[in-house]
């Protein structure tokens, strides 16, 4: 699957943003969803993950409670609502893509497809 990234932009802090990943290909209902971000300087880290058959998703601690991802399968989209942004929320933000994983995966490497990434600015 093919992914694309979009969304990103500046934001106060306090503020919010709805990012989308848009899959290509007719298995996408098929694949756990996730969204990883990188911040200058910085590692890689994983922000939240939903699995194939849906459900109300898995959540790095620092995002726990201001940011939800959903999917629409209909649309081979998959959505990170962030809210309560905060200047530390800035980063070039990824969705990334695994074909039917059903337990919890939060590691760079459990996944199979990558978009390109949309950056989030966060201002104080």
């Amino acid at each position: 699957v093919q992914l694309q990234a979009f969304g990103g932009g500046l934001v106060q802090a306090g503020g919010s943003l709805r990012l989308s990943c848009a899959a290509s290909g007719r298995t996408f209902s098929s694949y756990a969803m996730g969204w990883f971000r990188q911040a200058p300087g910085k590692e890689r880290e994983f922000v939240a993950l939903v699995w194939w058959v849906g459900g109300s998703g898995y959540y790095a601690d620092s995002v726990k409670g201001r940011f939800t991802i959903s999917r629409d399968n209909t649309k081979n989209t998959a959505y990170l609502e962030m809210n309560s942004l905060k200047p530390d929320d800035t980063a070039v933000y990824y969705c990334a893509a695994k074909y039917k994983v059903t337990k919890t995966i939060a590691a760079i490497t459990d996944f199979d497809s990558w978009g390109q990434g949309t950056l989030v600015t966060v201002s104080s």
